[in-house]
């Protein structure tokens, strides 16, 4: 099944997908083009915690040779804030005057239940399901490769995500999805989930190995390689096979 969180007529709603319209939690249905969207993730996240959120860095090969780094040899990973989640077919900001800003388009794991040293094998049993994120990247501001800071990563609305939650019984195998991304229209990225270097059932493990992952808890697992530079005016639509395609449009601040 399909999730999603929207406001529709000034209320928030949690909603699913139903023969091409968002079935709304109080039974009326709205088109997609009603409504705004919301990152598909508050109803299983306490509200009395932050959610963590978990992102890879250089976890395909490929474009960790676009960048001309080696691949890690173990994972490579920042923590981000949620102040940058933004939701499908929102606007994401590009400070004025940067001279590189790039998509990643993402297979973002929603962790489903307390998870602490999970085992490999057991690792789906703790996912709730699947969604696309756009995680940005401002090359400008990056002080070391190997370290990400702030400025490059957790930046307001840098993170789009959505449009759905894709229950994870939906997606049989995480490690056979394309990926793509599309900028006005014309295709910069192809890549497919099997081509991680540290797979999605390796990230449970690593990570419940010496912390507690909560409901809510996200995973950013990651880019192929083909980024490009997008611009003032951009839309960029990031789109995973059995999750969906995330649209996104850049403006200048």
């Amino acid at each position: 099944m399909k999730h999603a969180r929207v406001v529709f007529e000034g209320r928030t709603f949690d909603a699913t997908e139903r023969d091409g319209q968002l079935l709304l939690a109080d039974g009326r249905t709205a088109a997609f083009d009603a409504v705004q969207w919301l990152p598909p993730l508050a109803p299983l996240a306490s509200p009395t915690r932050p959610r963590t959120i978990l992102a890879l860095g250089l976890n395909y090969a490929d474009h960790a040779k676009e960048l001309e780094f080696k691949a890690p040899e173990e994972p490579l990973v920042f923590v981000k804030g949620e102040g940058a989640l933004i939701g499908h077919r929102q606007t994401t900001r590009r400070p004025a005057g940067v001279q590189f800003m790039h998509y990643e388009c993402e297979l973002a794991v929603v962790i489903g239940r307390t998870a602490r040293k999970v085992k490999r094998g057991d690792a789906h049993d703790f996912i709730a399901g699947y969604t696309v994120a756009n995680d940005y990247a401002i090359r400008d501001y990056l002080e070391n490769w190997y370290r990400p800071n702030l400025r490059v990563k957790n930046r307001d609305t840098c993170t789009p995500i959505g449009p759905w939650l894709v229950d994870a019984a939906d997606v049989p195998d995480p490690q056979a999805l394309a990926l793509s991304t599309t900028v006005n229209g014309e295709v910069t990225q192809r890549g497919s989930t099997k081509d991680m270097i540290f797979d999605v059932p390796f990230l449970i493990e690593y990570f419940s190995s010496f912390m507690t992952l909560s409901p809510g808890d996200l995973i950013l697992t990651g880019t192929p390689d083909g980024v490009v530079d997008c611009k003032h005016g951009d839309v960029i639509v990031t789109e995973i096979e059995r999750i969906g395609a995330l649209v996104n449009t850049i403006e200048e601040s």
